[in-house]
């Protein structure tokens, strides 16, 4: 079901972008705009028509939680390679809704108190309450992506993960998340372009990250860890969908597109007054 507010998609971003049997990420076009026909100035103004209705749909849901003791939350999880375009996807897609109504999250290096306990225990705090639009900005699967590169985990713990994220993610699910896993896909010339401008820049050199480039060595690990994330952990109630980013106006639009149907399916209602609003209107008009 296309966004509603969204008019120049000729497919569905669901059906496209989402990752089934026999999916290669080696086979994705980091260019390519699946599903849109449109360029860059129709993607603006897709965008702009998505915020409004993504705006009432996050304070139908929020409105309906405070009814609702079942209400439903979405997830947002994003993962990508560094520069890929999360940091965009926040302000320009996430960032356009109340803030009231989001839980906000970016997860770097765990602490040593974190290391102690099991690898899931900082995000099951984390997960957004009834109501809610959580974002993950990273997440629990660093911790089978850095973790397996990086050899940080014995092979033996980073398949142990793969099945406890798998039951973690039903469990919310179960509950009433509606879990929305993004991989922001970026080819390994974009990336080192866009680190080049962060060098470039003055205003930029905050973003850049040394590490990066030790980073960009691992590339070819890295695209086979995620590989090997999508084939383990993309499940019928969680499963991943891959937005091509090297256009970041398609990305922005793919992601937005992808909450939207989220959230219509979930179709959260404004709670009915519990008080009698002709009565009130009578009320307030003699005082």
């Amino acid at each position: 079901m296309t966004a509603k507010s969204q008019t120049e998609w000729t497919g569905e971003p669901s059906e496209l972008l989402r990752v089934g049997e026999g999916f290669r990420l080696a086979d994705v076009d980091p260019d390519a705009t699946p599903g849109y026909d449109g360029g860059k100035k129709d993607g603006k103004g897709d965008l702009d028509a998505g915020v409004e209705e993504l705006d009432e749909l996050q304070e139908r849901l929020f409105a309906q939680s405070r009814v609702v003791d079942d209400s439903p939350a979405v997830l947002l999880v994003l993962q990508a390679m560094d520069s890929a375009g999360k940091g965009g996807i926040v302000r320009h897609v996430i960032g356009a809704v109340d803030p009231q109504g989001v839980q906000l999250k970016a997860f770097k290096a765990p602490s040593a108190e974190e290391r102690a306990h099991d690898f899931l225990w900082r995000i099951e705090k984390e997960v957004p309450r009834p109501g809610y639009i959580g974002v993950f900005d990273r997440s629990h699967y660093e911790d089978v992506l850095i973790g397996r590169v990086r050899e940080l985990a014995s092979p033996e713990e980073i398949e142990r993960r793969y099945g406890a994220i798998v039951d973690f993610e039903k469990r919310l699910t179960d509950a009433g998340t509606r879990i929305v896993k993004v991989m922001l896909h970026i080819s390994s010339d974009e990336q080192k372009a866009r680190l080049m401008e962060r060098l470039d820049r003055p205003d930029k050199h905050w973003k850049y990250n040394p590490g990066d480039v030790d980073e960009r060595q691992l590339w070819p690990a890295y695209m086979d860890a995620y590989q090997t994330v999508f084939e383990r952990t993309s499940t019928p109630n969680a499963p991943w969908y891959v937005v091509p980013a090297n256009a970041k106006w398609y990305a922005r639009l793919a992601v937005q597109a992808l909450l939207l149907e989220a959230l219509e399916e979930i179709d959260p209602q404004w709670p009915a007054a519990d008080f009698d609003v002709e009565a009130e209107k009578a009320r307030l008009a003699a005082t």
